[in-house]
């Protein structure tokens, strides 16, 4: 008996869980879903987005979809009722039941077949003994099946978070570079200014000296002109008109190297940090800076993507790794209770291990050298005074990683290490802040002998 129902059962199941709509509701992107479905995948992702098109939804309680609900209890209703009435497919030979399963030929067959020339020796079973032979044997082949869609279904929805972590990263990103530059045009504004300033100053001045110098030179003008007796007095004792020296402005003051004075310049409210952190690799515990120099502890709400890169537990990495012979950068930890500072393999990617780490840990007043070489019993070590500012430098050619308290100018420890490939900066924290201090950038200009 056919199915009276031209759709495909397909059209009457639900994305989420691929089963019969139950108390269907439709979106304003007209997707419907289980409403039970809808609200568990609302509350696992924590936004009312369509579980297929990831359209926003503004109205926390769909409407009901009366005529797909309607469909499918009717659908359910006659698949209920062929099976109770026992509805079975005939043999397309010999009109017979279907009530026997060829072993050898690996189909059903009816009892005539059985004793016809085709079947005849063959190892036959009661089909319904087959079918859970069958049944067991699918459900066991389908099992790890079913946890690969249960994976792909897990990594795709991960892959939605990450499309619109990527948006939320532009957004942020773009408004930080329009902030940067601003500072910059704002700076440069304010140099013209300034400059023009410059010039129309010296202009004033020099203008008024030559202002002057013309109203001496009418003034003895008027003097030689006299007709009377003090024309021969001033003719004995007028001295010779002189021109105006340094009377034009100058101008190769206001223009030589003018790009190089204002780059030069501009190193006073531009900043050059050795390492910056990696926003990507963060814990979503930790909560970075604007400027991705600094790094401390909070309770983060936003959610961010899994993705390889990033740490499994408090931590997180610099954004380049260090290849150069030698390399250095200040840390300021404070009075953290709880820090790490070091340097890792570029390469490695489970950082939820310490096989590959090299660094100071300092951890409730104790300090614990951290080194593959130190994985069994790791060395302690005491300080005098705790330092609120710790010193890493990487020296690849003498194959050492320094640790020292730059304020004190006091060693703390160093590790052997020898390591060909790129290392990169590692840091750990709970609470407290660290902080990546800026260095001094400087301007040199090459004189050719």
């Amino acid at each position: 008996m056919a199915c009276k129902f031209s759709l495909p059962v397909e059209d009457l199941s639900c994305p989420v869980c691929c089963d019969i709509f139950r108390d269907p509701v439709v979106m304003s992107c007209s997707h419907s879903f289980c409403k039970a479905c809808l609200q568990k995948f609302w509350e696992k992702s924590r936004s009312q987005e369509c579980p297929v098109c990831r359209r926003r939804s503004s109205r926390s309680e769909p409407p009901n979809n009366l005529s797909l609900k309607n469909l499918c209890e009717a659908f359910l209703k006659e698949r209920s009722q062929r099976s109770s009435a026992g509805y079975e497919v005939l043999c397309s030979q010999h009109g017979e039941k279907l009530k026997l399963f060829c072993l050898k030929d690996e189909q059903a067959i009816c009892l005539v077949c059985r004793d016809s020339r085709k079947h005849k020796g063959h190892n036959c079973i009661p089909i319904d003994e087959a079918a859970e032979d069958y049944k067991v044997s699918i459900q066991s082949a389908l099992k790890p099946l079913q946890e690969k869609l249960k994976v792909f279904k897990e990594v795709k929805l991960s892959c939605g978070k990450t499309a619109q972590h990527i948006k939320t990263q532009v957004q942020h990103t773009e408004k930080q570079i329009k902030k940067e530059f601003e500072k910059l045009h704002q700076f440069l504004r304010e140099e013209e200014a300034a400059r023009i300033a410059a010039l129309k100053k010296e202009e004033a001045e020099k203008s008024w000296k030559v202002k002057k110098k013309i109203e001496k030179m009418c003034l003895k003008e008027n003097k030689l002109r006299a007709d009377d007796i003090s024309f021969l007095q001033v003719k004995c004792t007028l001295p010779s008109p002189q021109l105006v020296s340094g009377a034009l402005i100058d101008v190769a003051k206001h223009l030589g190297n003018l790009s190089y004075k204002v780059w030069e310049k501009m190193q006073g409210i531009v900043q050059y940090t050795p390492v910056i952190l990696d926003p990507n690799t963060a814990h979503p515990y930790l909560i970075l800076s604007e400027d991705l120099t600094s790094v401390r502890g909070g309770d983060r709400t936003l959610q961010l993507p899994d993705n390889p890169e990033r740490f499994g537990y408090a931590g997180v990495r610099g954004s380049e790794s260090f290849n150069s012979a030698t390399n250095s950068w200040d840390v300021e930890v404070g009075d953290s209770y709880f820090w790490f500072v070091g340097v890792a393999p570029d390469f490695v990617s489970d950082y939820d291990i310490w096989d590959e780490i090299w660094g100071v840990l300092h951890s409730c007043g104790g300090y614990v050298v951290m080194s593959p070489n130190e994985y069994d019993s790791k060395p302690h070590f005491k300080v005098v005074q705790d330092p609120r500012w710790i010193r890493v430098q990487l020296d690849r050619n003498r194959g050492e990683l320094t640790f020292s308290d730059p304020d004190n100018n006091t060693h703390l420890f160093t590790l052997p290490l020898v390591f060909t490939e790129p290392l990169v900066p590692v840091f750990r924290t709970y609470e407290s802040k660290l902080k990546i201090l800026p260095v001094k950038p400087s301007v040199t200009v090459e004189q050719h002998s």
